[in-house]
């Protein structure tokens, strides 16, 4: 092989390793992390701009939650979501408001500060100020074991929300107050929290197994009530989480391995959207 004279050998060394890593294939890398910036990317909305109809009632802005209060990162009670997820929603809407219902959502985007503040609450024993209504029955020392609580939320990806069924016309639910008597989550309807939403069978974030979707042991209305929230929402593009009976993911998600860490406020999305 001919050798190249000393001073043309470096050079095309140099032009050669350029060209190798300007041609090399890329290689997208499916990593979970915190989207940067103090905003949501161009594709999140507000719920109430895609649908005004659909009832919102964002527990975590609120104390009436498992653990007591407000959580981190809620700064207005909206709900914010991918444009998908927010357009498949209204897709629902238009189908259940001619049967007498409307959708109504607990929760949607969840900043990743939410998720960790719920995992620091898990991790303080002490603090049970909440069991008597949302894990009655469940020891607190089991909530990471069980899948209750988790260290990442799809939440926080933007295109899951919380959600049931409201019977029109909607009546007001009743402001939680905080300090009065607990009831448990899975108690009859008449005696739990009194939520204008239809019967599902247990409050929202109920830590119980009655809470699974297809659970053998809830029947009549409560199971009728449950399938056609199920049926509705599959139709229109969303997944359900089968441990409860309330959280569904619209798929193809638009941020499958991203946790967003920007605040629940109106101004995290565009004005115009």
């Amino acid at each position: 092989m001919t050798r190249l004279p000393s001073a043309l050998r470096g050079p095309l060394i140099a032009l050669a390793a350029l060209l190798a890593l300007t041609t090399a294939p890329t290689t997208a890398t499916a990593t979970a992390r915190t989207g940067p910036g103090p905003g949501a990317p161009a594709n999140f909305v507000r719920l109430s701009s895609v649908d005004p109809t659909i009832l919102q009632e964002i527990r975590y802005f609120t104390r009436h939650n498992f653990v007591g209060e407000r959580i981190d990162g809620y700064r207005q009670p909206v709900c914010l979501l991918t444009r998908p997820a927010a357009e498949a929603l209204h897709r629902a809407q238009l189908r259940l408001r001619p049967r007498g219902y409307t959708l109504k959502v607990y929760d949607c985007y969840r900043p990743q500060r939410a998720v960790d503040h719920f995992v620091r609450w898990a991790k303080d024993l002490d603090d049970q100020a909440m069991k008597g209504e949302f894990y009655p029955d469940v020891d607190k020392t089991r909530l990471f074991a069980d899948g209750y609580i988790a260290e990442k939320s799809g939440h926080s990806r933007g295109s899951t929300v919380d959600v049931t069924l409201v019977r029109l016309p909607a009546e007001p639910t009743r402001p939680y107050r905080p300090g009065q008597p607990l009831v448990p989550c899975h108690a009859p309807r008449e005696q739990r929290f009194p939520d204008n939403s239809v019967d599902m069978g247990t409050g929202f974030d109920c830590f119980d197994t009655l809470s699974h979707t297809l659970d053998p042991r809830v029947g009549g209305e409560q199971r009728a009530n449950r399938l056609l929230l199920k049926t509705t929402l599959e139709e229109t593009g969303f997944v359900n989480l089968a441990e409860e009976w309330w959280h569904y993911t619209y798929k193809p998600e638009p941020y499958p391995d991203t946790y967003f860490d920007f605040p629940v406020s109106a101004r995290s999305v565009a004005t115009a959207r």
